[in-house]
């Protein structure tokens, strides 16, 4: 009976082993095949032209899939909080290649490059290159112009060529009045909030894009508390003026007739006045968060 339950337990034993050798080697092979699978995927990304040749007669249906990936690309990286988007470029290179006519491939694809992480690659040289290069296969586009002047605007800081940009764009006749005034605007003040939340919304109700959307729409927020600020500095300035002192309290302002009530913020939270009687957010506005992370 010993000798039976011994046998019992090598046999067992002897299959676990088994199990565990067989389960180790599969675990090795599906390694390698993705290693593989991954090495010829980067060779192929790298080769937008070997692409377009294997390619042929179907291009514009094999970029369509390309900016399909690259769309849940950046988006899967960005709600990762991923700032390694080292692949997007390869992505919209690829795409832009095989189909020069795809529009939302450039003006997307350019706003993903230009955005400072998390929210993009931080690589506005790139998006500079992908929208020349939308300009040249497609001269007639003047919102290829006006996303160039925002790259050079709002990532690279370049206002010269932002201003030129925004005034080459102008000189189609398709392309409304406020082109030529951004160019004169940029060209003599630089960077304002103003002008910031007019750009970013015309992105705003321009684009179909979710993503795209959503960005905008926390650009706008958080230039809307830097207008809002701004606004009430200026009435605690006139405070100043007449009183001797600066405001305290946004009372204060009301109770001077420089406000009819106290202002809140776009989620609904009156703004404060900090040292110095300079306003600035509530201390419980979720607001506050987003725009410690807007700054970084």
């Amino acid at each position: 009976m010993k000798q039976r339950w011994l046998a019992g337990m090598g046999l067992s034993a002897a299959l676990f082993l088994g199990f565990a050798a067989v389960y180790m080697l599969q675990g090795r092979i599906d390694s390698e095949r993705q290693a593989i699978h991954e090495e010829r995927d980067e060779l192929l990304l790298r080769s937008p032209s070997l692409v377009k040749k294997m390619s042929l007669e179907y291009a514009p249906l094999v970029a369509a899939i390309y900016w399909t990936r690259a769309v849940q690309y950046y988006g899967e990286k960005t709600y990762e909080h991923d700032r390694n988007l080292e692949t997007l470029w390869p992505l919209l290179d690829i795409t832009t290649t095989l189909d020069p006519q795809l529009l939302a491939a450039y003006r997307f694809g350019a706003i993903f490059l230009s955005e400072a992480p998390p929210r993009g690659a931080g690589r506005p040289d790139l998006a500079v290159r992908l929208l020349e290069r939308g300009l040249q296969e497609n001269p007639d586009q003047w919102r290829l112009y006006q996303d160039l002047g925002n790259v050079y605007y709002f990532d690279a800081k370049d206002y010269p060529n932002a201003a030129r940009a925004f005034m080459d764009g102008s000189k189609n006749p398709a392309a409304p009045i406020w082109m030529k005034t951004m160019a004169a605007k940029i060209a003599a003040e630089g960077e304002s909030p103003e002008m910031s939340y007019f750009l970013w919304q015309d992105v705003y109700q321009t684009t179909t894009d979710p993503a795209i959307k959503k960005n905008a729409g926390s650009h706008l927020r958080m230039l809307k508390v830097d207008l809002d600020v701004k606004a009430i500095n200026a009435m605690s300035d006139e405070y100043e003026k007449h009183t001797g002192r600066r405001p305290a309290r946004m009372s204060e302002l009301v109770q001077a007739g420089l406000l009819n009530e106290i202002p809140p913020d776009s989620e609904g939270y009156p703004y404060v006045l900090g040292e110095g009687g300079k306003a600035r957010l509530n201390p419980n506005s979720p607001l506050v968060k987003e725009k410690s992370l807007d700054k970084k």
